[in-house]
This record gives structure tokens, sequence and C-alpha cells, in this order.
């Protein structure tokens, strides 16, 4: 029986850039693969994952489903992790 992918509690945007990146290269798929099922340039995608607090809601969306992951929201654990200086 095949297990449940792993999901990852993401509270920074440093934290999102990483998972888009990791997941990037774990799927093996290049920046420029990725930039053309977006429609952005190589450079862009490059800048985007290094600066991930500048991609929209709608670019997040799309980079999610590029690389096979869903996004999922959810109300917080009272105390749970958190960070003030996302607020």
């Amino acid at each position: 029986m095949p297990t449940a992918p792993a999901s990852q509690l993401i509270i920074t945007t440093p934290q999102l850039g990483q998972l888009l990146l990791s997941t990037r290269k774990r799927r093996k798929l290049t920046q420029t693969a990725v930039a053309q099922r977006l429609g952005l340039s190589q450079n862009r995608i490059s800048h985007l994952e290094q600066h991930p607090d500048e991609i929209s809601v709608k670019q997040l969306l799309s980079w999610c489903s590029a690389i096979g992951l869903e996004l999922r929201l959810g109300e917080r654990i009272e105390d749970g992790p958190s960070s003030s200086a996302e607020w």
C-alpha cells in the first residue's frame, strides 16, 4: 500500500522558497522547465526561489501545480509554532 506524501508546515517565506526549490530538484525539473510551465523566464524563477515574498498567490498556485504540490490552508493550533515577523 503506498504511503501518503509528507506535508510540510510553512510559516515563513524563506521556508516557502526552500520548499519550492527542493521539490523542483527532487522532481528533476530545471528552472527553465518550471518557467515554461508558468509562462515566466528562467531568471524570474531563480529570483522568486530566492525572494519568495514576491510570489503572487496566482503564481504560487500555478507553481504548486507545475511541480506536483498542493496548497492546503487550515486554522493554526493555538500552541503551535508562530512567526510574528510574518504578520
